[in-house]
């Protein structure tokens, strides 16, 4: 295994955990407005990812530099091809840490409330715009022989990037509410596992769309030497048998299998996309790949160094974070936010 493989398993690693930890914050944000009927309910949402969220939030940035380092020619072509939506997901990303900062300085119920619904805004507009993102890695985008992004904004939007979108909001969202039937109790937990109930049809029958969407509109699988197998299947199983979960109590297996859910899908999409990193809809032998967009191997060599050394101690410490808060909160628990 060379150098170039062994970095895009690690951006794998890297996006799969963004996705699977930030997908839970995402939801949570967007079920803020509807589970908290009371600003001490909306305070317990909040605390549930209060000591978290930043902290998941640098998966992505990780995952964005190893881009930059390991593969710069990818990182220059699709983030000034996707320059528009990513600024916008930027811009609700920044409202959104500001949010959880601003909304408790005032005691005002307008004042909260309006930070409430950015924080909603905030958490809906990224996932729905990283599921477009991702999606257009293999649906393709109009790049030419010399990398350059040919294209506009709407090059990125197609019924199948669109299902990707809507499936990451409907996913993310039932993740977070598994999450919040795990980390509270009383009325909240049981409305979280109400609205859990109530999303988990759309996010089956999305992502099983999605998977078909990709079957029909891309080579997802029948890509020469790399298809996702049994992946997508596993994925759409493990959405499925969160119904069972949520209706037998068992919150913690319900979380389980919508992670798993989440896991499997953004595994697949890398297998599939796999050398390569991103297709050319213009010409498939112009798509961007592990090697024509690589950095030197010099570079890889020191950048894998360097992650095998520090890694580790990312990951025990993000570990540590998670088991000091893990109890559930209440409405007479002692809040933050």
């Amino acid at each position: 295994m060379d150098l170039n493989t062994v970095w895009f398993i690690l951006i794998t690693v890297l996006f799969t955990g963004f996705f699977f930890l930030e997908g839970f914050d995402y939801g949570v944000g967007i079920l803020l407005p509807f589970l908290g009927r009371n600003d001490r309910e909306r305070r317990v949402v909040i605390n549930t990812i209060g000591p978290v969220w930043d902290g998941n939030e640098v998966w992505m940035l990780t995952a964005g530099g190893a881009l930059f380092a390991a593969f710069p020619h990818f990182y220059a072509t699709f983030f000034s091809g996707a320059y528009l939506a990513l600024v916008l997901m930027l811009v609700a990303l920044i409202l959104r840490a500001v949010s959880f900062e601003f909304r408790s300085k005032d005691e005002s119920p307008t004042w909260r409330n309006r930070w409430d619904w950015i924080i909603f805004s905030g958490s809906l507009v990224p996932a729905l715009l990283w599921g477009v993102a991702m999606s257009g890695l293999l649906y393709g985008l109009p790049v030419d022989a010399r990398m350059n992004f040919t294209g506009n904004f709407f090059d990125l939007l197609s019924p199948f990037t669109l299902a990707g979108g809507l499936t990451a909001v409907a996913v993310f969202t039932l993740h977070g509410a598994a999450y919040l039937s795990l980390k509270t109790a009383g009325e909240i937990r049981e409305r979280a596992r109400a609205a859990a109930m109530k999303v988990w049809p759309a996010a089956v029958i999305l992502l099983v769309v999605y998977v078909v969407l990709a079957g029909t509109t891309t080579d997802f699988f029948d890509h020469v030497g790399f298809n996702p197998g049994v992946v997508p299947v596993a994925a759409i199983l493990a959405l499925i048998s969160v119904r069972y979960f949520l209706g037998t109590g068992k919150d913690g297996w319900a979380f389980v299998m919508t992670a798993f859910s989440i896991v499997c899908s953004v595994v697949a999409l890398f297998i599939g996309l796999f050398p390569r990193l991103l297709v050319s809809s213009m010409n498939p032998e112009w798509s961007l790949t592990i090697y024509n967009a690589s950095s030197s191997q010099y570079t890889l060599k020191v950048m894998t160094i360097v992650a095998l050394i520090l890694v580790p101690f990312v990951l025990v410490y993000q570990g540590w974070t998670y088991w000091v808060f893990r109890k559930r909160l209440t409405v007479d628990s002692e809040l933050e936010y």
